[in-house]
Protein backbone atom coordinates (compact mmCIF):
# COMPACT_ATOMS: atom_id res chain seq x y z
CA UNK A 1 0.00 0.00 0.00
CA UNK A 2 1.14 3.46 -0.69
CA UNK A 3 1.85 5.91 1.84
CA UNK A 4 0.08 8.84 3.10
CA UNK A 5 0.37 11.87 0.73
CA UNK A 6 -0.79 15.55 2.06
CA UNK A 7 -1.48 18.66 -0.23
CA UNK A 8 -0.60 21.50 0.39
CA UNK A 9 -2.16 24.03 -1.84
CA UNK A 10 -1.26 28.43 -1.48
CA UNK A 11 -0.07 31.31 -3.53
CA UNK A 12 2.61 31.64 -4.87
CA UNK A 13 2.69 35.09 -3.72
CA UNK A 14 2.16 35.13 -0.07
CA UNK A 15 3.60 37.22 2.61
CA UNK A 16 6.27 36.80 5.02
CA UNK A 17 4.14 35.46 7.71
CA UNK A 18 2.23 33.22 5.20
CA UNK A 19 5.67 31.91 3.95
CA UNK A 20 6.84 30.99 7.77
CA UNK A 21 3.59 29.56 8.51
CA UNK A 22 4.43 27.17 5.31
CA UNK A 23 7.80 26.38 6.22
CA UNK A 24 6.98 25.06 9.53
CA UNK A 25 4.35 23.41 8.62
CA UNK A 26 6.24 21.47 5.78
CA UNK A 27 8.78 20.45 8.61
CA UNK A 28 6.05 18.96 10.41
CA UNK A 29 4.42 16.89 7.89
CA UNK A 30 7.85 15.35 7.30
CA UNK A 31 8.74 14.98 11.00
CA UNK A 32 5.30 12.62 10.49
CA UNK A 33 6.75 10.52 7.88
CA UNK A 34 4.34 11.66 4.99
CA UNK A 35 5.13 12.87 1.53
CA UNK A 36 3.68 16.12 0.21
CA UNK A 37 2.49 16.89 -2.93
CA UNK A 38 2.03 20.59 -4.11
CA UNK A 39 1.97 22.75 -6.80
CA UNK A 40 5.62 22.52 -7.03
CA UNK A 41 6.41 26.64 -8.01
CA UNK A 42 7.41 29.64 -5.72
CA UNK A 43 5.34 30.93 -2.55
CA UNK A 44 3.64 29.12 -0.09
CA UNK A 45 4.42 25.63 -2.43
CA UNK A 46 8.11 26.41 -2.20
CA UNK A 47 7.94 27.31 1.67
CA UNK A 48 6.77 23.86 2.13
CA UNK A 49 8.72 21.97 -0.11
CA UNK A 50 11.97 23.87 1.92
CA UNK A 51 10.63 22.85 5.43
CA UNK A 52 9.88 19.77 4.65
CA UNK A 53 13.43 19.06 2.86
CA UNK A 54 15.11 20.64 6.34
CA UNK A 55 13.41 17.46 7.61
CA UNK A 56 14.57 14.98 5.18
CA UNK A 57 10.52 14.95 3.69
CA UNK A 58 9.60 13.96 0.45
CA UNK A 59 8.26 16.54 -1.75
CA UNK A 60 6.13 16.21 -4.96
CA UNK A 61 5.40 18.98 -7.55
CA UNK A 62 2.77 18.87 -10.04
CA UNK A 63 4.12 21.37 -12.66
CA UNK A 64 1.78 23.74 -14.82
CA UNK A 65 4.44 23.58 -17.21
CA UNK A 66 5.82 21.60 -20.05
CA UNK A 67 9.68 21.94 -18.03
CA UNK A 68 10.34 20.22 -14.70
CA UNK A 69 13.07 22.89 -14.41
CA UNK A 70 10.26 25.55 -14.03
CA UNK A 71 9.58 23.41 -9.86
CA UNK A 72 11.50 25.23 -7.20
CA UNK A 73 14.85 24.08 -5.44
CA UNK A 74 13.10 21.91 -3.16
CA UNK A 75 10.72 19.59 -5.21
CA UNK A 76 12.68 15.91 -5.60
CA UNK A 77 9.84 14.63 -7.92
CA UNK A 78 8.56 17.46 -10.22
CA UNK A 79 5.69 16.01 -12.17
CA UNK A 80 5.06 17.90 -15.64
CA UNK A 81 1.81 18.41 -16.54
CA UNK A 82 1.80 21.15 -19.58
CA UNK A 83 -1.52 22.07 -18.24
CA UNK A 84 -1.81 25.22 -16.88
CA UNK A 85 -4.46 25.71 -13.53
CA UNK A 86 -5.90 22.27 -15.32
CA UNK A 87 -3.28 20.80 -12.88
CA UNK A 88 -5.33 21.63 -9.86
CA UNK A 89 -7.05 18.58 -10.63
CA UNK A 90 -4.44 15.99 -10.44
CA UNK A 91 -2.83 17.19 -7.18
CA UNK A 92 -6.18 17.22 -5.69
CA UNK A 93 -6.66 13.64 -6.69
CA UNK A 94 -2.93 12.77 -5.88
CA UNK A 95 -2.95 14.20 -2.04
CA UNK A 96 -4.97 11.77 0.28
CA UNK A 97 -6.10 15.05 2.40
CA UNK A 98 -5.13 18.88 1.54
CA UNK A 99 -3.55 21.66 3.75
CA UNK A 100 -4.62 25.08 2.60
CA UNK A 101 -2.02 27.76 3.22
CA UNK A 102 -3.52 31.29 2.61
CA UNK A 103 -4.40 31.14 -0.94
CA UNK A 104 -6.08 33.30 -3.74
CA UNK A 105 -8.45 31.71 -6.20
CA UNK A 106 -6.20 28.88 -7.50
CA UNK A 107 -6.26 27.51 -3.83
CA UNK A 108 -9.87 28.19 -4.09
CA UNK A 109 -10.27 25.99 -6.90
CA UNK A 110 -8.82 23.18 -5.36
CA UNK A 111 -10.23 23.43 -2.27
CA UNK A 112 -13.40 23.31 -4.09
CA UNK A 113 -12.77 20.16 -6.34
CA UNK A 114 -11.22 18.47 -3.08
CA UNK A 115 -14.39 18.92 -1.35
CA UNK A 116 -16.73 17.63 -4.51
CA UNK A 117 -14.60 14.33 -4.19
CA UNK A 118 -15.63 14.11 -0.36
CA UNK A 119 -11.64 15.05 0.48
CA UNK A 120 -10.97 16.72 3.52
CA UNK A 121 -9.30 20.37 3.47
CA UNK A 122 -7.70 21.80 6.68
CA UNK A 123 -7.24 25.77 6.12
CA UNK A 124 -4.69 27.52 8.13
CA UNK A 125 -5.33 31.11 7.39
CA UNK A 126 -6.85 30.10 4.19
CA UNK A 127 -10.45 30.75 2.77
CA UNK A 128 -13.74 30.98 5.61
CA UNK A 129 -16.25 29.64 3.08
CA UNK A 130 -19.85 29.05 3.88
CA UNK A 131 -23.06 27.95 2.38
CA UNK A 132 -26.03 30.01 2.08
CA UNK A 133 -28.21 27.69 3.43
CA UNK A 134 -25.77 25.33 5.48
CA UNK A 135 -23.59 27.84 6.89
CA UNK A 136 -20.94 25.05 7.74
CA UNK A 137 -18.94 22.78 4.84
CA UNK A 138 -18.60 19.06 5.92
CA UNK A 139 -15.01 18.45 5.42
CA UNK A 140 -13.60 21.93 5.81
CA UNK A 141 -11.89 22.65 8.40
CA UNK A 142 -9.98 25.23 9.97
CA UNK A 143 -6.44 25.26 11.56
CA UNK A 144 -4.48 27.59 14.47
CA UNK A 145 -1.27 26.21 13.41
CA UNK A 146 1.52 24.12 11.21
CA UNK A 147 0.38 21.24 14.48
CA UNK A 148 -2.71 21.20 14.68
CA UNK A 149 -3.18 21.42 10.33
CA UNK A 150 -1.23 18.40 10.43
CA UNK A 151 -2.84 16.93 13.09
CA UNK A 152 -6.10 17.32 11.72
CA UNK A 153 -5.65 16.17 8.44
CA UNK A 154 -3.80 13.08 9.73
CA UNK A 155 -6.75 12.17 11.72
CA UNK A 156 -8.67 12.71 8.55
CA UNK A 157 -6.91 9.68 7.12
CA UNK A 158 -7.36 7.50 9.75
Amino acid sequence: MASDIIGVIGASRADDELLRLAEELGQEIASRGVAIVCGGMTGVMEAVCKGARAKGGLTIGIIPSDDKNDANQYVQVPIVTGMGVGRNVILVKTADVLIAVGGEYGTLSEIAHALNIGKTVVALRSWNLERAAEKSIPNLIDAKSPKEAVDLALDALH
